[in-house]
Order: structure tokens, then sequence, then C-alpha cells
């Protein structure tokens, strides 16, 4: 029988001693004053020292014969293959995470491991080719990055600068301009229409809004002269950076 109470006995979970790199065995569940398993209950009661139903009293056997084969394997090879990682690696960390990944995969592939010495020819194998894996992963980091910075050294830094005293040049120029000029360089610099979209804002024929708008460039140019910031300047204002043409060419 179980324990005699009103309520479901709520013992804690004494989990197996963790194995190396964070590797536990699984939780183990003990009955009622079993060692650090305790019963609390509304009022002291009689406690067997026997599994209570419903709850996972023990490891199985294939479970536990699994951690102690692993155990015993850890125990058995560790300093050897510490000694192997610490000889071909430059850095202790390096190392320590060699040892970790190679037990790690011994875990996962404990089934295929043959006890007695085979097993450390055969950690040292999986180290080999641990570290092959890492040093490729390395190399491949390298590469890319030597070609972002190939990339980046050929890029021309925009000069802001020359950017922002542009856009005041255009802005004062448009401000010379009347009206109509400005609203069709606006339309078509700042918001990105085309001639079709500007003639369909402002109500006109398309063929009209290209010819308005090839005579509204040309007064501009005009009206920089010399002062132009250049054939291309940045249209101020605009979300996507639409570049405003200054020559004659037309829109389509």
């Amino acid at each position: 029988m179980g324990c005699r109470r009103r309520r479901p006995c709520r013992a804690t979970v004494d989990a197996a001693p963790p194995g190396p790199h964070g590797l536990t065995g699984q939780a183990r569940a003990f009955p009622c004053g079993a060692g650090p398993v305790t019963c609390r209950y509304a009022a002291p009661q009689v406690c067997h020292d026997r599994p209570v139903a419903g709850h996972d009293s023990h490891v199985t056997t294939p479970e536990r014969h699994r951690e102690e084969r692993f155990r015993a394997l850890y125990t058995a090879h560790f300093d050897a293959l510490l000694a192997y990682a610490v000889r071909r690696t430059r850095h202790p960390d390096d190392a320590a995470d060699l040892v970790a990944d190679t037990f790690l995969v011994a875990w996962r592939r404990l089934d295929e491991l043959t006890p007695g010495e085979e097993s450390r020819l055969w950690l040292y194998v999986v180290a080999r080719h641990v570290r092959a894996n890492a040093e490729r992963g390395a190399r491949r980091r390298a590469r890319l990055g030597e070609r972002l910075r190939e990339d980046l050294s050929v890029r021309v830094v925009p000069d802001h600068a020359t950017e922002v005293t542009a856009q005041t040049v255009v802005r004062e120029a448009l401000q010379r301009l009347g009206d109509t000029d400005r609203e069709l360089l606006m339309l078509s610099a700042w918001e990105g229409l085309e001639p079709r979209e500007i003639a369909e804002v402002l109500g006109i024929r398309t063929s009209a809004a290209r010819t308005r708008l090839l005579r509204a460039r040309r007064r501009l140019r005009d009206v920089l002269g010399d002062g132009s910031p250049g054939d291309e300047v940045v249209a101020p204002g605009h979300e996507r950076g639409i570049r405003m043409k200054l020559s004659p060419e037309e829109g389509r």
C-alpha cells in the first residue's frame, strides 16, 4: 500500500547527478521517506517505504545501464581525450570545446561503442572529425569576412555634407521658379511620378505634361547656372532618395 493520506503525496524529484557537459540521467521519483524525497501532509501520517501508485518510482534498467556506461567511458578516457585536444588546439577554450563536442557525439552514439580500449580509439576518431569540421567552419568564416572587407573597401562612402548643400541649392532654385514649373518638378523628382501620372494629377494631357516638364527642367538648369551641383542632384524629402535629372532628356 502507499501512503495513508487524504491528498496525493507531493514527492520531490531526485534527478540523477549531472554527467559531463550537462548530460543528466532521467529524473527519479522515490517513495515517501526514501532519501531526500519527502512527503507533506496536512497532518502527520504513516508513510511506508514503498512506491506510491502513479509515481515513476525508478529509472528503467536499460536507461540506468546506458548512464553507467557513459560515466565509465567518460571517467576512463577524459584525461586522454583532453590531452589529445590540448596538443591539437591553440587555446584551452578550443580544447574544452573539442572534448565536450566529442563526448556529446559519444552520448548520442553510445550503443555503437565497444567497451575497452577500442572505445578510446573511437573517441580519437570522433575528435579528429569534430576538429576538422570546426577548422573548415573557421576557414569559411574567415573567407566570408575577407570578402565583406573587400566589398566595403570599394564602396564609396557618400559625402553627406555635399548632399545637404546640393539639396539647399535645389530648394532655393525651385523657389525662384513659377508655381507650375515647381509643381511639375516636385511631382517628378520628389514623388517619382511619370509624365502620364503627372498629367493625371494636374488634369492635362500626357503630351502636355511631358512638354511642360521638359521646359521646367530647362528653366531650373538656367536658374542654377554655374552654381549647379551637377547634372544629378538628390531630390530632398523623397523617401526613396529618388534623384532629379537636370538633363533635357524626357522621362517616359
